[in-house]
């Protein structure tokens, strides 16, 4: 019985430490608006291949300079930049 006991704290611990390192990790996972590929730019939410197209295109103009710029661009609104504005950056840190 004690073995199972142990088991299962360890198996708690382990789950404490990995939520709470996510917020870490999504950090180092952002994706730059103003470099990212394509296959990057769709796995941010209500990004599809069209508006992934405009992003690109917009970017060869006019590099983003603050990540509230991606709203610039047509069929990105308020409501994706909010969904969106942890998950992104303008510049590699």
């Amino acid at each position: 019985m004690e073995t199972k006991l142990k088991r299962s704290f360890c198996i708690l611990v382990c789950v404490m430490v990995t939520l709470c390192s996510m917020p870490a990790m999504a950090d180092a996972k952002k994706v730059n608006i103003n470099t990212a590929p394509k296959e990057q730019l769709i796995t941010l939410k209500y990004v599809g291949d069209a508006i992934a197209d405009r992003i690109i295109e917009f970017r060869k103009n006019t590099p983003f300079t603050n990540i509230e710029d991606i709203m610039k661009v047509k069929g990105v609104g308020p409501k994706m930049f909010e969904v969106n504005k942890n998950q992104i950056c303008v510049q590699d840190t």
